[in-house]
């Protein structure tokens, strides 16, 4: 492969200032991820303390293998909603590693209101779970939750993707042969009892985890019977009389110990896609991305300046280089492992969406992940565009990223608007992760766009009428529209509502995405199907 050569001056006064204004976007970023991270309640983590618990990232960093990375998914999920106090959703989600081997972690944190349900805790318990699906990957839950968050029981309880959606899952992932434990660390209740009850294995914590259907005070109301919760449904009685449980731990370091002896016990997995190579740095520094990436979308930054940043030894074998210039497609590796790379270098057009066509089904039959870059405007429009059959050709990109059996991964790094998220592996494509860089934004089209279209509509219904569309009531309808595209567009909107699987450092981008090619790599990889491209 051939090495790219940066044409970037990083001295100029145009990338000095991009850096300086992107370093700020960091230090905003990083403020806004501190104030999550230790968001909790102080009275809320002493009692937690008190009883002899450990916090729920201590938990997690004890139960994997030391010295090994844990990529944490939505760590903003709920930010800027119920008044921040359901900090990360109440529930700590990721990717880790135990004796060698990619799992999930699902872990409640019982300090936020201990550890209930709102609808952003379910979908990202939910999305855990299709990762874990998706990848063929062990999943371990570290149960210590109040179940449903009663206030919002009407949001969470009763549809498709609700709080029933986990044991469904749970059924689907125990068919398939996906290893799931479960650690009781606390309260585990009403239908968060079923949880560890279909796990493989279970762990119990003596004297704090409790599981049961229906608590001492339901019991009470609907059988008159006193009883404590120890009684009805503590680790000695568990792990004694019934049977839910499978093993007894003395506290949570004990647990966290006897499920890694369960990892150790389980026979090795085979990896499947192409063989992983010796691992090469890229040539430019990971910091320069700072001053590359796009905080005016309306400034144009060649894809190869960001390739090569994070490819192995900013290496990169493009495909189709002097056809349909506004993408960028080609060959990499990625710690090692080869990938084929789809980055936007301008607008969609037919020539654009062949040749990512194309490209895609290479992939798929040489059975290589596929990146996606986007910083993406959409599709071009106008008549001679149409009259070209632009919506012909722009539904066999479509078509193929919808198709493509291979796992695909997405990094927003610009703008992601229209039709062009969609044509480049938007959530709605389900592709293994998607992340954003703070200074993303995602939307059906950009604000100006969108003033511009929605100004016109009014003004042609008030000619309808016969009134005058007054300058001041021009101005005024523009500024709210831009105001509220900036705010819903912006990343941290996304992922809030989880939209994406969390904003990440451009610097660690490569990284992040080995790590979700490393855990792609427990599964076998779909053979090519497609279907029919109109021609």
């Amino acid at each position: 492969m051939n090495q790219i050569e940066s044409k970037v001056n990083v001295k100029s006064p145009d990338f000095i200032e991009n850096k300086k204004c992107y370093e700020k976007l960091m230090e905003e970023y990083r403020h806004r991820l501190k104030t999550i991270l230790h968001g909790v309640d102080e009275k809320a983590k002493e009692r937690h303390l008190k009883r002899g618990k450990l916090l729920v990232r201590d938990r997690i960093e004890l139960l994997l293998d030391k010295n090994t990375p844990f990529l944490e998914l939505s760590a903003m999920a709920a930010y800027n909603q119920y008044e921040n106090q359901f900090p990360s959703a109440g529930i700590v989600t990721g990717i880790g590693v135990i004796h060698g081997r990619e799992c999930i972690i699902v872990a409640n944190d019982a300090t936020v209101k201990g550890g209930t349900y709102i609808k952003e805790t379910i979908k990202k318990h939910i999305r855990a779970q299709e990762i874990a699906m998706e990848n063929h990957l062990p999943c371990i839950y570290m149960v210590d939750s109040g179940g449903v968050f009663l206030p919002e029981q009407s949001k969470v309880f009763p549809d498709k993707y609700d709080f029933g959606r986990f044991f469904f899952n749970q059924s689907k992932m125990s068919a398939k042969g996906i290893p799931q434990i479960s650690i009781v660390m606390g309260s585990c209740t009403a239908g968060g009892a079923y949880v560890p009850a279909m796990s493989d294995e279970t762990i119990i914590v003596k004297g704090q985890g409790t599981i049961f259907i229906g608590g001492p005070p339901l019991v009470k109301a609907a059988t008159g019977e006193d009883v404590t919760a120890e009684e009805l449904g503590g680790a000695d009685m568990h792990t004694s009389v019934s049977g839910v449980a499978d093993h007894l731990a003395e506290d949570d370091r004990h647990a966290v110990q006897i499920c890694r002896n369960i990892f150790e016990s389980m026979p090795k997995v085979r990896k499947y896609g192409p063989e992983r190579e010796k691992v090469k740095a890229p040539a430019y520094s990971a910091d320069e991305l700072y001053g590359l990436a796009p905080i005016d979308l309306k400034k144009p930054v060649d894809a190869r300046e960001l390739i090569a940043r994070i490819v192995d030894g900013s290496s990169f074998h493009e495909f189709k280089e002097r056809y349909a210039p506004t993408i960028v497609t080609g060959f990499a590796k990625i710690m090692g492992f080869p990938v084929g790379i789809i980055a936007n270098n301008g607008i969609i057009f037919s020539e654009t969406s062949l040749k990512a066509a194309h490209f895609i089904e290479l992939c798929s039959f040489r059975k290589i992940p596929l990146v996606f870059l986007q910083n993406i405007t959409g599709f071009m429009v106008g008549k001679e565009y149409e009259h070209k059959g632009i919506a012909r050709d722009g539904a066999k990109m479509v078509h193929a990223v919808a198709n493509a059996q291979v796992p695909k991964f997405t990094v927003i790094v610009g703008g992601s608007f229209g039709a062009g998220n969609y044509a480049m592996a938007g959530r709605a494509y389900e592709p293994r992760l998607l992340f954003m860089w703070p200074n993303a934004k995602i939307s059906v089209m950009g604000g100006e766009q969108a003033a511009g279209v929605l100004l016109q509509v009014k003004e042609d219904q008030l000619k309808k009428r016969g009134t005058e569309f007054l300058e001041e009531e021009q101005n005024q309808l523009k500024e709210s529209i831009l105001k509220k595209y900036e705010e819903e567009g912006s990343a941290y909107y996304s992922t809030s509502r989880l939209w994406d699987d969390g904003i990440i450092d451009p610097a660690d981008t490569r990284k992040v995405l080995a790590m979700g090619i490393a855990a792609s790599v427990n599964k076998e990889f779909g053979e090519p199907n497609f279907g029919v491209f109109r021609m």
